[in-house]
């Protein structure tokens, strides 16, 4: 009779746990964004106060290094945090630096520093960012994205890891590399609408202690860039367009974004390729048109690339 009983419970438990599967994967088919109530019962992070979202304009690698003012202005925007910011339990990460197929996460305990690039002093390459992974994290939050299309969230345990594009910018505001970073892949096949309705679906996570920090640059065009131009210079058409997304974003015109190629030649020149521009589309997808936002770093490098950066919130 006992083992018929214990038989009885597992059934009765095993039945409940498909029931829950069940019920978890409908909710989550239903949700067009994320919701507060799913986080509370799918996401371990604890409830904050809403974190800001920030697009930093990394620009060169050699601004990882050395003193200078963009790294300056990394590190003041850190030291903000804990006073004027809420403290972020995690950070996610939308880098330029890493193009897919499908959207992945980084599920990693320790992620690795990727040196991407070439040509530059060894100091650069011997730069290490050991902030802590999140897989955990990582795997709920693959739960809780809706997609537009039918293939899910990848969970990536060992083969990318932090990239000159968030480790550059995340070094100087979190030095003490404390906070675990999450990374998120941009799907090269997807157009900018699909990118800016993903990023939408982001937006709750804010309320959870997660810090969206997505890096490209307004203006990124590296076959014009002039050695030895100050950061006041800039080409014509550069200008143009940065100063055309500036002004849509400060107006909280931020729909239009996703309609960059519809300046033609301009977005062609800003942007012989896009990987740089489509960051700006996740933190914009994961604001409120109205929130308070400011610039910083309204230079340019090399005549041809914009490092305006944007913070809301």
């Amino acid at each position: 009779m006992k083992e018929s009983g214990t038989k009885n419970v597992n059934s009765v438990a095993t039945n409940q746990s498909r029931l829950f599967l069940l019920r978890h994967h409908f909710w989550i088919n239903m949700l067009n964004t994320l919701d507060a109530n799913a986080l509370d019962s799918l996401l371990s992070l604890k409830k904050s106060d809403r974190m800001p979202v920030m697009f930093m304009g990394h620009g060169s690698p050699m601004n990882a290094i050395g003193d200078n003012e963009y790294q300056r202005s990394w590190h003041a925007l850190g030291a903000r945090f804990g006073t004027d910011f809420p403290r972020p339990q995690l950070v996610l990460c939308i880098s330029a630096h890493w193009l897919t197929q499908g959207w992945w996460l980084t599920a990693m305990a320790q992620p690795k520093t990727i040196h991407d690039f070439g040509g530059f002093p060894q100091e650069l390459f011997d730069q290490q960012y050991p902030a802590p992974g999140d897989p955990d994290a990582a795997s709920a939050i693959s739960l809780l994205i809706r997609q537009r299309a039918s293939a899910p969230l990848g969970l990536d345990t060992g083969e990318w890891g932090l990239d000159h594009g968030a480790w550059s910018v995340l070094k100087p505001m979190f030095p003490d590399a404390d906070v675990p970073v999450i990374q998120l892949s941009m799907d090269y096949g997807r157009a900018p609408e699909d990118h800016y309705a993903l990023a939408k679906q982001l937006k709750a996570l804010r309320d959870r202690g997660v810090l969206i920090v997505a890096s490209g640059n307004i203006v990124h065009n590296l076959r014009q860039m002039q050695r030895g131009a100050s950061g006041n210079q800039a080409y014509d058409w550069a200008l143009e367009f940065d100063q055309t997304i500036g002004g849509q974003v400060q107006q909280g015109n931020l729909d239009a974004l996703q309609n960059f190629l519809k300046l033609g030649s301009l977005a062609k020149m800003a942007h012989p390729t896009h990987e740089h521009y489509l960051p700006l589309l996740y933190a914009a997808g994961a604001v409120d048109a109205r929130e308070p936002m400011r610039f910083l770093n309204t230079s340019f490098q090399g005549g041809s690339i914009s490092m305006r950066s944007m913070v809301w919130g």
